[in-house]
């Protein structure tokens, strides 16, 4: 059965790593204390999507940690060590501590979610994640009255990620999302890609993705979670207020203040590649736009 956000597939949309796509449910176990409910279906409205190759998504991507160019990322991000590896819960919860991370996995319900993920800087592919709603782990930790935000936080190990050892960015990188933003069905920890456990350059062993806020709101290998009813920093903005505000929805119909928001260079379509046009909220309006119903979005971005 499909999950509730995968759109549909036939064999002929399938580029490499067939099996993957098959398999609608990973992990359905749930560990003795967590006590979390199986996932409800629901509708899903996009078209189907054609997943770009482990090559594309592996080999492309942006982790500041191991340095500001493209290929940066598999190229040092080998020198991390992911194991052992816990996330500290704490804040406004009531179960604070720190969950080792097969725990976690061990205890939610791991899926398969194809989404589009749109970069800031204009650039846009399609990534079968596999993962749990974020929801569910906040469930687990017991969100007390009161909180208004989540705040993320990522490992700081500048023995082992060379670009922290630099000042491209105030180390550790931080991210934060509205609670409600963190609790909606989209609202991904991703664990793995193409039913592999996810690649140290993409964030392993526990990332967000939040898909449809530009790509540096998916913050990567993860340490921290912090409950909390006041707007937390988010690296971006601390470097550069005017550039990258605290929401970072995608908006075509707001530029960046150096290049167009209007549309995207997809990631994987050759040289000459056509730019396509950049859908409002990277096409997940339905799902998300009435969170944001009284606010003017071109001020508050």
């Amino acid at each position: 059965m499909a999950n509730r956000w995968t759109n549909t597939l036939s064999q002929t949309d399938v580029t490499p790593q067939v099996a993957f796509l098959n398999r609608r449910q990973l992990i359905a176990g749930v560990a003795a204390g967590f006590g979390l409910a199986g996932v409800a279906g629901v509708s899903n409205a996009q078209e189907a999507l054609t997943p770009n190759s482990w090559e594309d998504i592996t080999q492309y991507n942006n982790f500041y940690e191991f340095g500001t160019g493209k290929t940066d990322p598999s190229e040092y991000a080998g020198e991390l060590t992911t194991t052992p590896w816990t996330v500290e819960i704490d804040g406004m919860v009531k179960n604070p501590g720190k969950y080792d991370i097969d725990d976690i996995k061990a205890a939610m319900t791991i899926e398969e979610r194809i989404y589009r993920f749109r970069c800031v800087e204009a650039w846009s592919m399609v990534v079968p994640w596999n993962g749990f709603e974020l929801a569910d782990l906040l469930e687990v930790a017991g969100v007390q009255e009161g909180a208004k935000y989540v705040a993320f936080e990522t490992l700081y190990r500048p023995e082992e990620m060379r670009g922290q050892r630099f000042q491209s960015l105030d180390w550790p990188y931080v991210e934060g999302l509205r609670l409600d933003e963190a609790m909606n069905p989209l609202t991904l920890m991703a664990t793995g890609i193409y039913g592999k456990d996810l690649p140290n350059q993409n964030g392993a062993p526990l990332r967000l993705v939040v898909p449809w806020k530009y790509g540096f709101k998916s913050i990567k290998s993860i340490v921290k979670i912090t409950i909390t009813d006041k707007q937390p920093p988010t690296s971006w903005n601390k470097a550069n207020a005017r550039e990258y505000g605290f929401y970072s929805n995608v908006n075509p119909n707001v530029s960046h203040p150096r290049w167009s928001q209007a549309s995207e260079r997809v990631i994987g379509g050759g040289l000459f590649a056509k730019r396509v046009p950049t859908l409002m909220f990277n096409g997940y309006e339905d799902e998300v736009a009435s969170m944001y119903e009284g606010m003017d979005l071109s001020k508050q971005i």
